[in-house]
């Protein structure tokens, strides 16, 4: 069964810094220097809003990377599986109509719209170290900076979230690369 019935894609959580730098670090770094030229979101019509559950795609020529965030601390990224054309069949408890109306859109936020066409120009994985007793902490995010700008794909507590400037001072920062200047 395909997740969300996105077609062929199938999470491949992981919940550790170093297991995702493990699996990851590597292939992101190959990203510095790319231009996005496509960043995805599954779009449901009968909220008209963002599907937050479903992973973001960003397209980076080529290159496709795929991040998905669930319950408190896992973190999945795959790579060149999702097709963002591909017709998405799904159905859950609280659609009566036996289909949801989802597609892919890659205008659904034009705050990361506007990154297309820009460079990459650093990534970073960050870790949530907020207050003690802080049920968030350890939470990963990914961070592409893009210049001075950019946009952080966060665990929202089961859920994606997109953030845009400068991570939350909570965070701490593990560089994975950057592009020398």
């Amino acid at each position: 069964m395909a997740y969300f019935g996105i077609p062929g894609y199938q999470p491949q959580w992981l919940s550790d810094r170093s297991a995702v730098i493990a699996a990851h670090g590597g292939r992101l770094a190959s990203l510095i220097g790319r231009r996005l030229t496509d960043g995805w979101l599954v779009w449901d019509h009968r909220y008209a809003a963002w599907l937050a559950d479903c992973p973001v795609v960003l397209n980076f020529g080529g290159e496709q990377i795929e991040i998905c965030h669930q319950e408190f601390d896992q973190l999945s990224i795959t790579w060149n599986i999702i097709i963002p054309t591909a017709r998405i069949e799904w159905s859950d408890a609280d659609d009566t109509t036996g289909s949801a109306r989802l597609e892919w859109r890659n205008d659904a936020d034009p705050r990361l719209a506007a990154f297309n066409g820009r460079r990459l120009v650093s990534i970073d994985l960050l870790e949530w170290d907020g207050r003690a007793g802080d049920f968030g902490n350890g939470t990963l995010a990914v961070s592409f900076g893009f210049g001075p700008e950019r946009v952080t794909i966060a665990n929202g507590l089961d859920e994606n979230i997109l953030e845009f400037g400068r991570p939350h001072s909570c965070y701490r920062s593990h560089p994975i690369a950057s592009a020398r200047r």
